[in-house]
């Protein structure tokens, strides 16, 4: 072969391995998820929303690429983390943890598709304008239903039907802190049990809302959804053992650490949805033509290790309307 023919050939292959290289680049999605939590941390809901990924034909490894950033509960660090995923070009940004972090992810681009899990109301909250129409880059799945915790409330005084007061911890700087306080009163009214509003969004006032226990003869306890609480759910929970205190929780992680009891929309199922919309995104789908999903199944669970380690007696029939009973 000539010196000629034969660098017109080396040249060609160059040309089809760089063309065959750069599709394979091209095909491989990059997408970044912004939480408050470590991936170490409840990784079940993680491997939630890979599963739905994967409904979708998108596996870490072969044609995905997932950049995590979290914040260990340090909020103010959220601006600077989504500013980071948008520098880093991702195609699509995945949020967890709340309306905080949704919001500044919001704030770091009006146009790079995101796709939020969180509790609040994603109008009230200011995340979306509408639930039918979301915004041009954002969609997702809320957990919230307003009724929700006046529903564990029930729970907790059939499950403790000798406690005559019961307490609430909340988030007082939560947006749905002062509706849910009314609405609580009002349900805890109709239940006739006395109530006791307790305030923490710290860890020191944590721990001092459940030395007030005793002396306000409390019986049980609602723990209200608040992405704090989860950051601080190991300390929640060896409290409520420390000081022989029965308390509800949300989702079913805070069960399987010890908590007794949880009722709350699936958290997993939520992330596996957000999944879904994010596989359908990738593909050419538009956030503003999916609409934000609802909560439509709830789920009980129940620690009968911590049930007698309390001395709490769980009727048969709430034991047969649990979802799952953990041994």
């Amino acid at each position: 072969m000539k010196r000629r023919e034969f660098i017109r050939a080396v040249a060609g292959a160059l040309c089809v391995r760089s063309s065959s290289a750069y599709a394979q680049q091209k095909s491989i999605a990059r997408i970044g998820v912004l939480r408050p939590l470590p991936p170490t941390a409840f990784p079940e809901t993680l491997n939630a929303f890979y599963k739905g990924l994967a409904e979708l034909g998108y596996v870490e490894g072969r044609n995905l690429v997932i950049e995590h950033r979290w914040t260990a509960g340090h909020y103010e660090q959220l601006p600077a983390l989504a500013a980071e995923l948008i520098q880093s070009q991702v195609s699509l940004i995945f949020t967890g943890g709340g309306a905080v972090t949704t919001l500044a992810a919001k704030a770091s681009s009006r146009t790079v598709p995101i796709v939020f899990v969180a509790g609040d109301d994603p109008v009230r909250a200011g995340i979306v304008s509408t639930l039918n129409r979301p915004e041009s880059n954002i969609t997702g799945i809320s957990l919230y239903a307003f009724d929700i915790e006046a529903k564990k409330l029930e729970v907790l005084v059939e499950l403790v039907p000798n406690a005559r007061d019961l307490a609430v911890l909340r988030n007082p700087t939560a947006p749905e802190a002062e509706p849910q306080a009314d609405m609580l009163k009002n349900a805890a009214a109709k239940l006739g049990r006395g109530l006791h509003l307790l305030s923490a969004s710290s860890g020191d006032e944590i721990e001092a809302a459940f030395t007030t226990l005793p002396s306000l003869q409390a019986g049980a306890m609602l723990i209200v959804n608040d992405v704090f609480f989860s950051v601080r759910s190991g300390q929640i929970i060896a409290l409520a053992q420390k000081h022989s205190i029965p308390a509800i929780f949300d989702f079913r992680h805070h069960v399987l650490a010890g908590g007794l009891i949880s009722y709350g929309s699936s958290l997993t199922g939520a992330y596996q949805q957000g999944g879904i919309y994010a596989g359908r995104i990738l593909k050419g789908e538009k956030p503003a033509e999916l609409p934000v999903m609802l909560p439509t199944k709830f789920e009980m669970v129940i620690n009968l290790g911590t049930a007698k380690a309390l001395g709490v007696s769980v009727s048969s029939t709430l034991l047969a309307r649990a979802d799952e009973v953990i041994e």
